[in-house]
């Protein structure tokens, strides 16, 4: 697994190298960054915005050495000016991201939430993704496994969860197998990255 919680071994797809690590890597796990006219440095986590890019790892340290080390400048080949506060805007950004999926899934219906709701679609079989809360009861979590073969998610809080269905807070939530789980889990994993997390380990991503 490399940095990020992403998996090295997906070899489809377009590969980009990382400026602050100096490594090779499928542009899932990695954050684009393109410069304005001005030259102050902005994100771009969706990869869709004009003009030259730039790619850093989805890891909070590389960001943060890109930034301190004035590795933008290089990679763009030009005077640019990056924020202080870069990584936490890529945070803020991946995260928003990973609750706008979660909240398409919510609405196609390829996601529940709700303790009850979550042990049916495991009991079924249909789950592909476990997503429980960082800030939860660890008892109550411990009531729920991981699908076999599937993915766990256990970095976002029960505020985020709760903005993706449209209540105040989630706790247990559950992901069909489909498209959109793969995309969840992809963010997900670069959002892992950009996070410290202390969680006992169980805020890494399995399957």
């Amino acid at each position: 697994m490399g940095r990020g919680g992403v998996h090295k071994d997906r070899s489809d797809g377009p590969e980009r190298k990382c400026i602050a690590t100096g490594e090779v890597q499928p542009k899932y796990g990695l954050i684009r960054f393109v410069a304005a006219p001005d030259g102050q440095v902005f994100p771009d986590v969706a990869a869709k915005l004009p003009g030259r890019g730039v790619y850093v790892a989805a890891d909070r340290s590389a960001l943060e050495k890109a930034v301190s080390k004035k590795l933008f400048a290089r990679g763009f080949k030009a005077q640019v000016t990056a924020s202080p506060d870069l990584a936490n805007e890529v945070e803020r950004q991946v995260t928003r991201r990973v609750i706008e999926l979660l909240s398409l899934a919510r609405k196609s219906g390829d996601a529940v939430a709700g303790y009850e709701k979550v042990k049916a679609m495991l009991d079924r079989e249909e789950a592909q993704v476990l997503l429980q809360a960082a800030d939860g009861s660890g008892r109550g979590k411990s009531k729920l496994s991981t699908p076999h073969f599937g993915k766990y998610i256990g970095w976002l809080t029960a505020d985020e969860l709760g903005q993706a269905f449209g209540r105040q807070t989630v706790i247990h939530a559950a992901l069909a197998s489909g498209g959109l789980a793969k995309r969840v889990v992809e963010e997900a994993q670069r959002l892992l990255g950009l996070r410290e997390t202390d969680d006992g380990g169980k805020g890494r991503a399995e399957g």
